[in-house]
């Protein structure tokens, strides 16, 4: 039997190392595109599959969250021996009324998905973001259908207001939020 462990991470242990075993593929079919002002499923097929420079760039931001008092929960199968997900919560509130917290990261490695993993942390994510002073998350997702069946999933809805920055760092991803109270 797996065993499971959900921790926060310390900047220490964000290293390259942790992530050798992380399998960070997805096959897209089908992404959510706005098209006068609708949603609209289409047709768009590739494949994702990081490798040695997507992953030294995500050491980065993750020890950059961590850094400037955000948080980065990992998920551990087999008592701490392999990484199968993490998420990143930022630390600076936004919004007209100070009330996002985005909602950096989600992963959860391959063969793990469809266990409840990504459900798990996203609730331990709402928590921090309480704890936090925050009233709703802020996720720019990316607009695969499967992705953005998981943010439905837990209750995620477009954004009432968006972040700009966000929005041209990844025109393509969908802006969404979750009410945390």
């Amino acid at each position: 039997m797996k065993t499971i462990n959900y921790e926060k991470l310390t900047k220490d242990e964000v290293e390259l190392s942790l992530f050798s075993n992380f399998n960070r593929y997805q096959d897209v079919k089908k992404c959510w595109r706005k098209e006068n002002g609708d949603l609209i499923l289409k047709e768009i097929s590739f494949t994702e599959q990081w490798g040695p420079n997507e992953y030294k760039h995500l050491v980065n931001c993750l020890k950059n969250t961590i850094e400037t008092g955000g948080t980065v929960f990992s998920v551990f199968e087999n008592n701490g021996n392999s990484l199968v997900g993490f998420a990143s919560l930022e630390n600076q509130l936004f919004g007209t009324a100070n009330q996002y917290l985005q909602l950096s990261s989600i992963h959860i490695s391959y063969k793990n998905r469809g266990m409840g993993i990504g459900k798990r942390l996203f609730s331990l994510v709402c928590e921090q973001a309480i704890e936090m002073g925050a009233k709703k998350l802020y996720i720019s997702a990316h607009s695969s259908q499967e992705t953005q069946a998981f943010y439905k999933a837990v209750g995620c809805v477009e954004a009432i207001e968006h972040n700009e920055a966000l929005v041209a760092k990844e025109p393509y991803d969908c802006q969404l939020e979750y009410r945390l109270f």
